[in-house]
């Protein structure tokens, strides 16, 4: 039997202890899941990085700490950490964000804030432009930025992504380092940010990057809040460089009351819910994790801890 810890806040344990033991049960591993035990019988850990446990040094039979989150920041500078560390890379997740992504960019590109918010009775009848004379960027070729842009593909717009390594995703035109940056901002009409938060990428959408954007461009924010310097943002929309934004991650969450995005007529705040682990797919990931380390099989989602994702 192997021990598998749970280190998580308890409301977590509450989600996951059920589709955690079905998926150990439908793989066929013998497993002692708790969310206590002596550290140095432990053989994975079940993270989340707000958890109670900082301190991985009693963990000496642990082979691999396996993520509850996509976002490893707060854990890939833990120096106690020596161990294979496992991001959680959702089917669930994935599907949500796509959703949520290109619920928003449709929003944006048929104009339809001007239809929902209508006080006047403004009868506009102006026809918006169809999807493949539209260019939307995605910043970001992660996972989830990847199946963000098949979906927009399949819808017909005209899609560039931006990483910072070279990457190659079919039908759309990838741009990469500082002068690729420029290039994807400069065709940017929609630009999304589904980039990691790592020292590199912090403010990354800032006053000289908003500038390179068209003017008028529109921003859909569903990655890290620290992407954004929010007083440049703040300027870019009172000067009409930026139309508008939606934000779904902030640099405090909640977002702070008196937080000028809250009353900006041209930004949409929503509450962090472009996506969320789900428990069942979830659980079926970390298993998956737990049963390859059984077998002497790479992991998946590993996480490269020099550069933060």
């Amino acid at each position: 039997m192997i021990n598998v810890l749970f280190a998580a806040r308890p409301e977590r344990w509450t989600t996951y202890e059920a589709p955690l033991r079905t998926a150990l049960k439908a793989a066929g591993i013998d497993a002692n899941l708790a969310t206590e035990m002596p550290a140095q019988d432990v053989d994975y850990i079940v993270y989340a990085p707000n958890s109670d446990l900082q301190d991985f040094t009693p963990y000496t039979r642990a082979k691999a700490v396996l993520n509850l989150w996509a976002g490893v920041e707060k854990i890939t500078g833990n120096e106690t950490l020596d161990i294979p560390l496992a991001r959680m890379v959702d089917p669930g997740l994935t599907t949500g964000m796509v959703e949520w992504v290109t619920g928003h960019v449709m929003r944006y590109h048929l104009g339809m804030d001007a239809h929902i918010v209508n006080p006047d009775h403004h009868w506009d009848a102006k026809t918006p432009p169809l999807a493949r004379e539209r260019e939307v960027v995605i910043l970001g070729l992660g996972a989830l930025g990847t199946a963000c842009a098949h979906a927009l593909l399949g819808l017909g717009f005209r899609v560039t992504g931006w990483s910072r390594s070279a990457k190659n995703v079919e039908g759309v035109t990838c741009l990469h380092g500082d002068e690729g940056l420029a290039q994807a901002l400069a065709a940017a009409q929609i630009a999304v940010t589904l980039l990691p938060d790592t020292p590199a990428t912090k403010n990354i959408i800032n006053a000289d990057t908003l500038a390179q954007m068209p003017k008028g461009a529109f921003l859909i924010n569903p990655g890290r809040g620290p992407l954004i310097d929010d007083d440049a943002l703040i300027a870019a929309l009172d000067a009409g460089q930026i139309a508008h934004a939606t934000l779904d991650v902030f640099r405090i969450e909640p977002l702070p009351q008196e937080h000028p995005f809250w009353a900006h007529p041209h930004v949409t705040v929503t509450p962090h819910i472009a996506a969320d682990t789900r428990a069942v797919t979830a659980s079926e990931v970390v298993v998956e994790n737990i049963r390859r380390g059984e077998a002497g099989e790479p992991f998946i989602n590993l996480v490269d801890r020099e550069l933060g994702y």
